[in-house]
């Protein structure tokens, strides 16, 4: 049998691949690892050591660099799977646009750069692959963050397990267990749908899927648990409609009824869900934060503040002190999608935010009845939506979920077939 060479020509009949595709493939992993910001608390630590500050953000520019690479081998396939989706451009012209009527316009200059390199990054992803290959990009970040912190979490239990505050909670390389819930519970849909995609990798996949239920559990976030469920049910629905047209309809109806029974188990039995999720009514104060932000809306709706503009604000008579007085302690962030769309960009950003979403979502299911890429991006978007309710996870600079997110959006509207690789 002739042995595998980089000579780019088939061996016993399969493709080999190519050192340009390593090189790809790794620009993609490294994108998404260094927006996956793992490798910032393990930096500052409980201490919060502020050495680093200024190099951190240094750390980004590999994964500018990445993409901006990814972009330059195919701008013209880059830009026509963009166009494709109108309100993500939308929504990015706005967020350049709020510059000019920033409260702090030097920090949102700043961020307007990071994000818009943050956003090229998942661009240039949705662009690249198709439905497979993405999920297995997606997967391997996962599965690596997933290994690190399993280790992390055993090895170096100062770092990975929680002292203070929920004592014996594993958080893994973030700074508390609710972020290492909600990203392995991300995780857990990413690794699940590249199963699914790629049926002669799938024994590889699901032992690492079942490695992100676990540091789900370890985590003790209930919400991640039952984010894990739901993306779970949603991976099974996508799984039961593509078995034919009968069982298509029938599996349709009934996913119907169970939103509408969760729905109204939601609005009249909050008090059992809350119980059940160990959370309060504020939602761990959360709800205080969105009054606060909403008095502070009334006050611009129309503009917003600027683009990351607040939170950052140290003065004693900004938006945010006033956020901070009333809500009796201090946020980072909305923690809340909308309310922090609203908060920044006003209501065109608002809005534009909403229509990416809205057509996104859309296209996902309408993806779950004619095109397989439904395995990955419906059970990510349920954990998404979800997440958007309680944090503040779209349009952030340097966040890899920002990223997955508008890969999806962009692979959504640019099949398989207008891939050139």
């Amino acid at each position: 049998m002739t042995q595998a060479t980089w000579s780019g020509v088939e061996v016993a009949g399969r493709p080999l691949v190519s050192p340009w595709k390593l090189v790809v493939f790794a620009a993609s992993l490294l994108i998404l690892l260094t927006f996956s910001e793992g490798w910032v608390f393990p930096l500052r630590g409980d201490a919060n050591n502020t050495a680093f500050d200024k190099l951190i953000p240094l750390g980004y520019l590999p994964a500018y660099a990445a993409g901006a690479l990814l972009f330059a081998v195919a701008p013209v396939s880059t830009v026509m799977a963009l166009i494709r989706q109108p309100f993500l451009i939308a929504l990015m012209l706005v967020v350049g646009a709020s510059i000019f009527w920033s409260t702090a316009p030097d920090i949102t200059l700043r961020r307007i750069v990071a994000v818009y390199a943050t956003t090229l990054g998942g661009i240039v992803l949705g662009a690249r692959y198709r439905w497979a290959d993405l999920a297995e990009v997606f997967a391997t970040a996962f599965a690596v963050l997933a290994v690190v912190c399993f280790l992390m979490s055993l090895a170096v239990p100062s770092i990975g397990v929680m002292h203070e505050l929920f004592p014996g909670a594993w958080r893994g390389v973030w700074a508390d267990k609710n972020a290492m819930g909600g990203i392995m519970t991300l995780g857990f849909a990413i690794l699940a749908g590249a199963a699914m995609l790629n049926p002669a990798r799938a024994k590889i996949w699901w032992p690492f899927a079942a490695l992100a239920v676990l540091l789900v559990i370890m985590s003790t976030s209930k919400t991640s648990l039952v984010s894990v469920i739901l993306a779970l049910g949603g991976l099974m629905f996508v799984a039961i409609v593509r078995r034919g047209p009968a069982v298509s309809v029938a599996s349709s109806w009934l996913a119907v009824l169970g939103l509408v029974a969760a729905m109204s188990v939601a609005l009249f039995a909050s008090d059992m869900v809350f119980k059940a999720l160990g959370k309060d009514a504020t939602l761990t104060g959360r709800t205080e934060i969105w009054a606060a932000a909403m008095h502070q809306i009334e006050k611009r709706p129309w503009t917003g503040y600027g683009y990351s503009a607040i939170y950052d604000d140290e003065s004693r008579w900004g938006p945010r002190a006033k956020i901070v007085k009333e809500a009796g302690w201090k946020p980072h962030h909305s923690h809340n999608t909308w309310i922090e769309q609203w908060l920044g960009l006003g209501i065109f950003g608002l809005a534009a935010w909403a229509m990416c979403f809205l057509q996104t979502v859309i296209l996902a299911v309408v993806a779950i009845y004619r095109d397989k890429g439904a395995y990955l991006a419906v059970p990510f978007l349920i954990v998404y939506g979800l997440t958007s309710l309680t944090e503040s996870v779209a349009v952030n600079y340097n966040d890899f979920r920002w990223v997955i997110f508008v890969a999806l959006a962009v692979k959504l509207c640019w099949p398989d077939r207008n891939v050139r690789t």
